[in-house]
């Protein structure tokens, strides 16, 4: 059988057990229909063999098993695994949650951002179309009112044209697509300033939300609603861990008990489960509540340094007042994110109370049982520390003695493993101030001396059973944080198409483990000293000496035409002419008597003679 066959027929399973719950009046989501047929196949107790492909009557065993399951709606197992299931679904992280929202905002704008980045308008009317666009970008990114409201066009119109008038349309849409980008985003930022600015002036603003004090009076009443029903969880959680413990104390008490062990076991994981959830949300919530008071205080900050700036000037130079309207709307959308935020955790929380099964359990004597709190069952054993001695096969750890103690990451959710698996799933929580016990890398905590001291003996073994335990009872698989161990709970139909590789006809899928690994080595970690122009070859090297001879009697020329006018650079290139000279003669001369004549009688007496008294030639 083929990957895509072995596909068609798990969706065939799912699809079958979704219909036969609809015919019997149940709508079940798809996700649980996945988790429950894993759940079953898991359950030793059934017999399945996960590494063989499954015959037509291990199909429809599957099946029957599946329905009876999900159709059993009283009974806590089931409500525990829903309550699993819908918060997987609904709940976010903080992070993933705000990156999530960030890339909603984004998806959003981006028609209209395409539409503004590669715009053309050339006449006046595509340029006013333009601008028109660029404000309702700006209103759809700052959220802070309909773009419907006439008041709030006229507003963002008036507050843009302040900082980009449509006269700055030119040199806007010669810039690149990254910068238009970057410049709409900036703008955007600035004008929500400049609006919220005004509107904490009394200067306009009247269709925005006061997200601060919305928030502020939000935030108590659901921080103490949590708290209040996260009491509720914890008394209901004390109250069937004493019931439980007073039963495996008598042997009598299975008969005297109204309620079965087992199903009162079972309404104590749920119970468990729904306590854990709320602790997660609730300290979401709190942490929620932390930045909204950091982002309220810096945006009092900043609006104070905007009327420092601004009070009883003309004009304010741009540098001063852009980088604190900037940073006015960037906080101002920082609430909205918490607030919605807020909003999710809030009906995360709200939607938790459908799958509680656990009240409904408890008869009036046994609500009026006195009650043990996890606090007073740790104080209890605070002083029967953990000897050393008496754990030679795995490490002990104390708080005094170990650096980050608290923050150690305990197995099965900080429950004890070993009165788990000796109490018939009774789930105790571990006092790590008597110790905790480090075993192949792993921590465990106890609830109990005697407990540490039976794990460091037989480790494995308990370790295995607790697999076995969780194996037989799915929902303790999410609530021990044991996925690791087991195979995925996701709807085949939801997993990537990289992870959709089933082998032939088996229904789990197997771990995959990843990790994020770097190496970094050094560039060139040995001096090389490389000639580039250095050639071996001879005949290389004369074809080379011969281009470059051509070279000095070539000359470059380039011509240009009017297509081609004004379209781009054209040089040429030539040889100047180099200085030089020829000699063609040479001076020469000899040595002569100097010629030496004397006139007399030159003043006017008689008898004018010429005289020579040059020297003989050849004397």
């Amino acid at each position: 059988m083929s990957s895509s066959q072995a596909e068609g027929v798990i969706r065939n399973i799912i699809r079958e057990i979704s219909q036969t719950c609809l015919s019997r009046g149940q709508t079940l989501s798809e996700t649980l229909i996945a988790f429950m047929v894993k759940a079953v196949v898991l359950d030793p107790t059934n017999h399945f063999n996960v590494d063989r492909t499954l015959t037509k009557q291990d199909v429809q065993k599957l099946i029957e098993l599946c329905v009876d399951r999900l159709m059993d709606q009283t009974s806590p197992t089931l409500q525990t695994i829903k309550m699993q299931v819908y918060f997987d679904m609904n709940y976010t992280p903080r992070r993933e949650f705000l990156e999530m929202q960030q890339k909603l905002l984004q998806s959003r704008l981006q028609s209209l951002s395409r539409e503004i980045t590669d715009s053309r308008a050339k006449s006046r009317e595509d340029l006013k179309k333009l601008y028109g666009t660029i404000v309702h970008y700006i209103i759809q990114s700052s959220n802070l009112s309909s773009s419907t409201d006439i008041n709030t066009v006229r507003e963002t119109t008036a507050a843009l044209q302040s900082i980009f008038p449509p006269s700055q349309l030119g040199s806007f849409m010669s810039l690149l697509k990254s910068d238009k980008e970057q410049q709409l985003k900036e703008n955007s930022l600035i004008v929500s300033g400049i609006r919220l600015f005004n509107k904490d002036n009394g200067e306009g603003g009247e269709a925005i939300q006061s997200l601060p004090s919305i928030l502020n009076e939000k935030l108590p009443g659901v921080v103490s609603d949590l708290e209040r029903e996260l009491a509720s969880c914890e008394r209901l959680c004390w109250q069937y861990t004493g019931l439980l413990e007073l039963i495996s104390e008598r042997d009598t008490a299975h008969s005297q008990s109204p309620v079965p062990p087992r199903l009162l076991t079972q309404a104590l994981y749920n119970t468990r489960q729904h306590e854990a959830f709320l602790r997660l949300t609730l300290a979401d919530v709190i942490l929620c509540a932390q930045e909204v008071t950091r982002l309220q205080s810096d945006l009092m900050s900043r609006m104070t340094l905007l009327r420092d700036a601004i009070h009883t000037k003309t004009t304010v130079p741009t540098t001063h007042v852009f980088p604190h309207f900037s940073a006015v709307g960037r906080l101002w959308a920082g609430l909205e994110q918490e607030m919605l935020l807020l909003s999710m955790l809030t009906n995360v929380a709200s939607g938790l109370r459908v799958f509680l099964t656990a009240e409904s359990l408890l008869t009036p004597d046994q609500m009026e049982l006195p009650v043990r709190t996890d606090a007073d069952r740790c104080s209890g054993t605070a002083e029967e520390r953990v000897l050393v001695s008496e754990t030679s096969s795995c490490e002990c750890c104390f708080p005094e003695s170990t650096a980050d103690f608290q923050h150690l990451p305990l197995q099965y959710n900080g429950f004890c493993g070993v009165a788990l698996v000796d109490r018939n799933g009774l789930l105790l929580p571990g006092n790590t101030s008597i110790g905790v016990l480090k075993h192949k890398e792993k921590y465990y905590a106890f609830s109990s001396r005697s407990a540490a001291y039976e794990f460091s003996c037989r480790a494995d073994e308990y370790t295995a059973a607790v697999l076995e335990t969780a194996s037989r009872t799915p929902e303790l698989i999410q609530l021990l944080q044991l996925q690791q161990h087991f195979t995925s709970s996701t709807a085949y139909s939801q997993l990537p198409a990289g992870h959709q590789s089933l082998t032939a006809g088996k229904l789990l899928l197997k771990s995959i483990s990843k990790s994020d690994a770097g190496v970094q080595t050094e560039i060139h970690p040995l001096q090389s000293n490389i000639c580039t122009s250095y050639e071996w070859n001879e005949w290389e090297m004369r074809r080379k000496a011969i281009k470059l001879a051509n070279l000095h009697s070539k000359v470059t020329r380039s011509s240009q035409s009017d297509w081609s006018l004004m379209r781009r650079h054209n040089s040429s290139q030539t040889f100047l002419p180099k200085d030089a000279s020829c000699q063609t003669k040479r001076d020469g001369e000899s040595l002569v008597p100097k010629a030496q004549v004397y006139l007399s009688s030159l003043r006017g007496a008689a008898g004018f003679r010429k005289v020579d008294l040059s020297r003989a030639v050849d004397e």
